[in-house]
């Protein structure tokens, strides 16, 4: 074709995702490797962009999948607003404050938040967050860019776009997003893997989570573990989910694997959690609250209580696509019974409770028989 070039073809192969190269492009600091002990207390940096003293985190497991990015408000300021192009989760690491989101279109809802509280801004939409407090606000942010800048390679797209949200419907026949979060009990339009335990599962539904810490309704979940109960989350208008657990003092959950980026944050209790590849070394991650991790793609990974207290961790789920299950979430591929797991975890732990002066709670049973249930105690 005479007199028409193919750009396409100058650009060198691309060895690196975008997400990489615009994250590093800020100038802020990354935190990599298996785990963070402590959200609140790790070093960040100026993003003048922001306006303000931030550090992403990207973990073996995140990459090329999720975004997890912390940001600092000082006591009593109001950051300048900003808008994306994706859904984003905001989880309060410390502090009090309050967001105000606006559409385009002359609406806006206004809501506050403390320590724990998790909340959604939709795709598309301005937030600004402003700090109520006397003492700095940390929040960790997750999204989902870098996935979507492997299918748009242009961060402007996401970053920079002046696309507008349609005008709501008619005055009156909206509710207000960000009330309390409401719990359906029979699984009606849950999209996280239902189905796998009958006919849905009951599930928390909503905008804003108030207290990650404070929530007690949770379904029992023996199959994950002796003791373990759970609660399921999706994000209102949104595919975007969740899950949190609660496990009794001196248990630990069976081991089990799945797809990645499932980022876990820590709202309460004390223990540690293993992670390794089938066959491969143990990655040992002692964590609190503060903590985070993300298990690497199907990398086994179980979790131990050594607290007095139960354990709780809240997981920030990757699009459903990827939740890199099997047939079924529970199956003899991705997830390990008491009696089938190295007799070296169950050491490890009694070791663990032992330094403390404190005995195992799991029953012999439990490693016993290929079908009976143990008993706590």
């Amino acid at each position: 074709m005479s007199g028409d070039h193919d750009h396409a073809h100058d650009a060198e192969p691309r060895a690196r995702f975008v997400y990489d190269e615009w994250m590093e492009s800020t100038g802020v600091p990354i935190h990599t490797g298996y785990f963070i002990s402590d959200l609140r207390t790790v070093d960040l940096g100026w993003w003048e962009q922001r306006r303000c003293n931030t550090a992403f985190v990207q973990l073996e497991g995140q990459e090329g999948v999720s975004e997890t990015r912390i940001t600092e408000i000082p006591p009593g300021a109001t950051l300048p607003a900003y808008k994306i192009g994706i859904d984003e989760i905001v989880y309060v690491l410390m502090g009090n404050g309050s967001t105000l989101v606006t559409d385009g279109n002359d609406h806006q809802d206004a809501f506050e938040w403390s320590t724990r509280a998790m909340f959604l801004v939709p795709a598309n939409t301005t937030r600004r967050y402003r700090n109520l407090g006397n003492e700095p606000v940390r929040l960790v942010h997750y999204t989902y860019l870098p996935l979507a800048l492997s299918v748009v390679a242009d961060p402007a797209f996401f970053l920079d776009n002046p696309y507008q949200l349609p005008a709501r419907h008619a005055e009156g026949t909206a509710t207000d997003p960000y009330s309390a979060a409401v719990t359906f009990d029979g699984g009606q339009g849950y999209r996280w893997i239902n189905g796998q335990r009958g006919d849905g599962v009951p599930y928390w539904y909503g905008r804003l989570f108030p207290d990650m810490s404070a929530w007690d309704d949770f379904e029992d979940n023996d199959e994950r573990g002796i003791g373990s109960k759970s609660v399921r989350l999706q994000f209102a208008g949104t595919d975007m989910s969740a899950h949190m657990s609660i496990f009794e003092p001196r248990t630990y959950k069976k081991g089990h694997r799945h797809g990645p980026g499932r980022a876990i944050f820590i709202p309460g209790g004390e223990g540690y959690s293993v992670m390794w590849p089938e066959g491969g070394e143990k990655v040992v991650i002692r964590w609190h609250e503060g903590s985070m991790f993300v298990p690497p793609n199907r990398w086994f990974h179980q979790h131990f209580n050594l607290g007095e207290k139960p354990g709780r961790y809240l997981a920030i789920h990757p699009p459903i696509q990827l939740h890199g299950y099997s047939e079924k979430a529970v199956n003899k591929t991705d997830q390990i019974e008491y009696h089938a797991e190295d007799p070296e975890i169950r050491e490890l732990f009694e070791k663990e409770l032992a330094e403390r002066g404190l005995t195992s709670l799991m029953g012999d049973d439990l490693y016993a028989a290929r079908t009976r249930e143990g008993s706590v105690g």
